[in-house]
């Protein structure tokens, strides 16, 4: 996979390639006062062409000729999923919105470009692309971003393994002018990050960390880190068929911390940024890791292995040790991490664990505001005994089967100590099913609300 800046990744909008077909937008209650203006003849093809009363309705306008003058969209809401409906019903052709406000331009266009979203890397796409008229680079940057980590997400292990990913990595880093470094096989050994050699060195492709900085050192320290397993099969405690069908996506964190790191140096945000992605394959081989086997960490905690097939926990704990020793402002890790999350908040809804108030406040409250919700969930103290091994500092794995997402999240907090504040997000990363705005597939989430979070906190960093 070729990794372009975001800025010249190919989107669905444009700067104006032919003249664009006009857009109206109008919301079901404001029916009656758009409708009476309008000519007689425009007035009785609207009535034939039904029932006006509805959440969701195209009424293309032609002028004299047949030739489309115009699209009226009406709406129920001016919502993602709305928005993202419109194209899919319209000719191929380019077109501009000509009547929104410019707090709803920034949705439809993504929800344009979202449900626009094809995966195209082994087959073309089997429709034309509408080509939305351009709202600028801020949109272009956040519609890129969840197209990257859609696209990396997608591709399955045979061309998005570690090897793949570090590509991807390294291909950012020169894009953007950043320092990139990597430790690969045995390496990790000698360069004390055992857990994550463990995890990954029964597959044909040697485990390695990814490393990659930016910015000015003056700058406030943002550290990302994400699960970068790029298949699991459970190691020794196997995954059934029906559970590894979709286990490429179990690098959906480390797509989500690339994605993220390539939208901050792409804005220039005033951060110095480090990203770490710890990319193996959870394989089974004579030398794979064993339930019972006692491993150790970069912290000096040793670890007893529950279960081979909470493996990014275990690959997550280096990474997070190497970050906290910088001390870094904020700390910040994705991870596909619990099937637990998903049963206490379902595919759509990402579990957010800190221990600061006024960044999950800040998280949470932006992400509602710009559809990209999480959910925060407790770091629950009264968990952490679930941990104990009766033969290491702690298990992978709680002693139970209750709450874990948070005994997940609890073990992650052993290797994050100095760090000012941090941040993990147990993603899903995947639509089980297709919707407007969010095909089936690979999916970022978190990833806006994010990124929103560090512009409005770090813009008065600017010098």
């Amino acid at each position: 996979m070729t990794f372009l800046k975001l800025s010249d990744r190919p989107a669905s909008l444009s700067p104006g390639m032919e003249k664009a077909t006009p857009l109206h937008v109008v919301l079901k209650p404001d029916i009656d006062a758009w409708f009476e203006p309008l000519g007689e003849r425009d007035r009785n093809w609207v009535r034939s062409q039904g029932d006006l009363e509805t959440n969701f309705k195209i009424i293309p306008l032609s002028a004299e000729g047949g030739k489309l003058n115009r699209v009226i969209a009406i709406l129920g809401e001016k919502d993602l999923a709305s928005f993202a409906k419109i194209p899919a019903l319209l000719p191929e052709g380019t077109y501009v919105y000509e009547n929104l406000k410019d707090e709803d331009r920034q949705t439809a266009a993504l929800g344009w470009a979202l449900g626009q979203y094809r995966f195209t890397r082994y087959t073309p796409a089997s429709d034309a692309l509408r080509i939305l008229e351009a709202a600028g680079p801020d949109i272009n940057r956040l519609i890129n971003a969840t197209h990257l980590t859609r696209d990396l997400i997608n591709t399955p292990t045979n061309d998005m393994g570690p090897t793949e990913l570090a590509s991807a990595a390294e291909a950012c880093a020169k894009a953007y002018g950043a320092t990139y470094s990597i430790c690969i096989g045995d390496e990790l050994l000698i360069e004390n990050f055992p857990a994550i050699h463990a995890v990954g060195r029964a597959a044909a492709e040697a485990p390695r960390l990814i490393d990659l900085i930016w910015g000015d050192e003056s700058h406030p320290k943002v550290t990302l880190v994400g699960k970068g397993v790029c298949f699991d099969t459970g190691g020794l405690d196997i995954k059934p068929g029906a559970g590894m069908r979709i286990m490429k996506k179990d690098m959906g964190g480390a797509a989500h911390a690339l994605a993220l790191a390539a939208m901050i140096m792409d804005a220039g945000l005033p951060i110095r940024l480090r990203l770490l992605i710890p990319a193996v394959e959870n394989a089974i081989s004579s030398n794979a890791y064993r339930p019972g086997d006692v491993i150790q960490t970069r912290k000096g905690l040793s670890i007893e292995v529950g279960n081979t097939d909470a493996e990014g926990r275990i690959v997550l704990c280096d990474a997070l040790a190497l970050a906290d020793e910088e001390e870094p402002e904020l700390l910040i890790d994705f991870a596909t991490l619990t099937g637990a999350a998903r049963v206490a908040l379902g595919p759509d809804l990402p579990a957010m664990f800190t221990n600061d108030d006024e960044l999950a406040n800040g998280i949470s409250s932006i992400g509602l505001d710009i559809e990209d919700p999480v959910w925060r969930m407790p770091l629950w103290q009264g968990y952490k005994d679930t941990l104990k091994s009766p033969i290491a500092d702690l298990n992978n794995i709680s002693d139970g089967p209750f709450a874990g997402a948070i005994t997940a999240a609890l073990y992650l907090e052993h290797f994050v100590e100095k760090t000012k504040s941090w941040v993990h997000f147990d993603v899903y990363g995947w639509n089980a099913t297709a919707r407007p705005h969010r095909p089936k597939g690979g999916e970022a989430m978190a990833l806006r609300a994010t990124f929103a979070y560090l512009a409005n906190r770090f813009a008065s960093s600017k010098k």
